[in-house]
């Protein structure tokens, strides 16, 4: 049925679109191709003009791209909500991190830390300042390259502690998640969707992202880590 949906999107939502669009494909016969790659990477690509039907990125990165005129105004379409959590190497000990102080310490006394180059990883540095802890831990960070999990570089044995959203997390083989942020500093980013102007087949797009937001949708969403948004 017509040439693929051609979908960009960040490395959060990988997993989730991947099972998503295999679902889309059954029920509809028509086929997503999906190409996930670190977010600030898909924002230049796309606003390069580097042409895809679809792009879902957080809301925020997807309303520049409106403004710039890379993504169709009115087009955005919320998706998924989702929160950070912590994790640590299979077997090492965990900390505690049921509390805000209880992370700060988690931080503290990690000899490396990691987190991502996404939202989720910009507010985890105002976090650390806001501590007044930035300047002591500056040292130990590991920054993860756009595209390469946090917890990859956990299970290699690489950092002592790693920060990144539930659902990048999940599937990573060798590590253990201790636990989500507490509520008092949990980061929740809000992924969309939005069609760009180059998208030709505008019926096919939006029964995909129809799906998405859908009641069969839902389950996949909670068994990546994720909320309905």
């Amino acid at each position: 049925m017509g040439q693929p949906i051609r979908v960009i999107s960040s490395m959060a939502t990988r997993q989730l679109l991947s099972s998503l669009a295999s679902q889309f494909q059954q029920a509809s016969g028509h086929a997503v191709e999906i190409e996930s790659v670190g977010g600030v990477d898909a924002a230049k690509r796309v606003q390069a003009g580097e042409v895809f039907d679809v792009v879902i990125l957080a809301a925020d990165a997807i309303d520049r791209l409106t403004a710039a005129g890379r993504v169709r105004e009115g087009s955005r379409v919320d998706l998924v909500k989702s929160g950070v959590a912590v994790a640590v190497r299979a077997g090492a000990a965990q900390p505690a991190v049921a509390t805000e102080e209880d992370v700060k310490q988690a931080v503290l006394a990690a000899t490396t830390l990691s987190y991502s180059t996404g939202p989720s990883g910009v507010q985890l540095a105002r976090l650390f300042e806001r501590w007044g802890i930035d300047a002591a831990i500056q040292d130990r960070i590991v920054q993860a390259p756009p595209g390469v999990p946090v917890g990859s570089l956990v299970a290699k044995g690489e950092v002592e502690l790693g920060f990144q959203q539930l659902s990048e997390l999940l599937n990573v083989q060798g590590i253990a998640i201790v636990g989500p942020l507490p509520p008092e500093i949990q980061i929740v980013t809000r992924f969309s969707a939005g069609i760009t102007p180059e998208a030709s087949q505008p019926e096919a797009v939006r029964a995909w992202l129809d799906f998405l937001v859908s009641p069969q949708a839902v389950q996949t969403k909670l068994d990546n880590g994720m909320e309905p948004a």
